[in-house]
């Protein structure tokens, strides 16, 4: 009897019910891992893989570590891809709960803090693909709820673990450098300004610096290319938001019926009396709020920071409910949470077929107005129509090249116009016995013309009157077309180009194409 009682208490437990909501996270996306196709970035890591480096263009090392083991371990396919990011995901799941626990939430405000961050779309669309902002987001989780610990415990040595955690984060995307100054700012208005001058929290940033170190390195050997990429990719790529935009895709992309959570937990840190000790956390996200929103920075990249708002809000709502001695507001608000999160769900996984799913979203426009980039978007929105379409133009990228004759096929080489068109032709191009492609996108620029000689090669995706001014012949082989993609990637003109007027290691700046 007490046996069946403890394993029931313990089935029961705030712990189990966490872990319940992870994997139920994980196992949603291993389901959904095969949906619509790759999606045009993991052609990239994948080829970053394959040269690992100290550093690339437009990121550090970790997400060609990551999918170089991935590779290794599991293998190219769609599950395999997508299987640290789902982990990912979950560990986010539980995190957000844990750190409700150590703010005093109880069983259900653990449960709800887990759940807003389970039915948040923008945790499920990022953690469905191969990305950095998976990994992203899971430092920026796992710094918070260490944080949590240090000022709860008031423990600076826990500034050590924090430190290798932000040098993690700092591996993965730089935008960690942004959490560590609004933290800076956070901890300079509030009484734990004390342990700015630990020397704990010292070494906790060397430790985090010296995870930086080697991209450092590489950006000061290769002539800090990522600075020129960030000016042109400001300048004309991302999608112009203004702050009521960013508002409202803030409060879209994670759940609507999320905010009021959202914003209790901000006002518990800014104004709560419990909440004075953490009062840092409320202070960063403001800082993180103000200055990405100026920046028009893409809505996803403050994403990282909500799991510690849902985390205060979740012990808000509980003790609002119990004052109120309204206990069915608990679980109604927290169905009301799951249904608007399984509502979202095929906005934001491949859940539906293709057809289903432009019929679900038609009232909504396609992408729910939610846009990152100034690109135009048909039925499908930009994280949906990125996976279509690449298999088919490697397939006709060789039917041109086999339609070449023996001894053009033999110096022949393949010129895609981004890094998504070159990453499809090497990935699917290898079974069909397709050369190796380059391009003059962001980090395939800096790899170079390799041993092509550009006396014959075949072009993708670039303007015919560019191409006439640097070949004595050009010629349409082919043309590219796909139903679902991005506008810009159907109707592909694929040229062969023969006689290239000069040495193409001299022309080669001028294929630069930062973006």
């Amino acid at each position: 009897m007490n046996r069946k009682l403890f394993s029931r208490t313990v089935l029961l437990s705030d712990v189990a019910i966490l872990i319940y909501l992870a994997l139920f996270k994980l196992l949603l996306h291993w389901l959904t891992s095969g949906g619509y196709g790759y999606f045009r970035d993991e052609f990239y890591y994948i080829a970053v893989s394959q040269r690992l480096d100290f550093g690339y263009l437009e990121f550090p090392p970790m997400i060609a570590l990551i999918t170089a083991l991935t590779r290794a371990t599991l293998g190219e396919s769609l599950f395999a891809l997508h299987f640290f990011p789902a982990l990912a995901g979950a560990l986010i799941v539980l995190l957000a709960g844990l750190m409700a626990r150590e703010l005093g939430g109880g069983k259900f405000a653990q449960a709800l803090a887990a759940l807003a961050v389970l039915a948040a779309p923008v945790f499920m669309s990022m953690n469905s693909i191969l990305t950095m902002d998976s990994f992203d987001e899971l430092w920026w989780a796992l710094a918070a709820y260490v944080l949590i610990r240090l000022l709860k415990q008031d423990n600076p040595r826990l500034w050590l673990v924090f430190g290798l955690v932000a040098g993690l984060g700092l591996m993965t995307k730089i935008t960690m450098a942004y959490f560590g100054f609004a933290l800076v700012v956070g901890l300079l208005l509030t009484s734990a300004r004390k342990y700015l001058g630990n020397k704990w929290l010292w070494l906790g940033g060397l430790i985090a610096l010296a995870f930086l170190l080697p991209y450092v390195g590489w950006q000061i050997a290769n002539g800090f290319p990522t600075l020129g990429f960030w000016r042109m990719y400001a300048s004309g790529k991302t999608y112009p938001v203004t702050p009521l935009e960013f508002l409202l895709q803030q409060i879209i992309t994670l759940n609507p019926l999320t905010l009021a959570l959202w914003l209790a937990g901000l006002g518990w840190y800014l104004a709560g009396k419990e909440g004075k000790p953490y009062r840092a956390l409320g202070i960063a996200y403001v800082v993180l709020f103000v200055v990405l929103m100026l920046m028009q920075a893409k809505n996803y990249f403050l994403a990282p920071a909500y799991p510690m708002l849902f985390a205060a809000g979740a012990g808000v709502v509980e003790r609002f409910a119990s004052q109120l001695r309204r206990d069915w507001l608990r679980p109604s608000y927290a169905l009301s949470v799951l249904i608007v999160g399984v509502l979202a769900a095929p906005l934001a996984l491949p859940i539906l077929p293709v057809e289903m799913f432009v019929q679900y979203a038609r009232p909504l426009g396609g992408d729910a107005g939610i846009k990152s980039e100034r690109l135009e978007t048909t039925d499908l929105p930009q994280h949906f129509a990125d996976r279509f379409g690449w298999e088919n133009l490697a397939e006709t990228v060789a039917r041109v090249y086999q339609a070449l004759p023996p001894e053009e096929q033999r110096q022949a080489c393949i010129f895609g116009g981004n890094y998504g068109e070159t990453g499809a032709i090497n990935f699917f191009g290898k079974a069909r016995g397709l050369p190796t492609a380059i391009s003059g996108h962001n980090q395939h620029f800096l790899w170079g013309p390799g041993n092509c000689t550009g006396q014959v090669m075949i072009v993708v995706g670039m303007p015919l009157h560019e191409l006439q001014g640097v070949f004595a012949s050009v010629t349409l082989g082919d043309t590219a077309r796909c139903q679902y993609c991005m506008p810009y990637e159907s109707n592909l003109p694929v040229y062969v180009c023969r006689g290239l007027k000069a040495p193409l290691r001299e022309l080669w700046t001028q294929v630069r194409n930062y973006g």
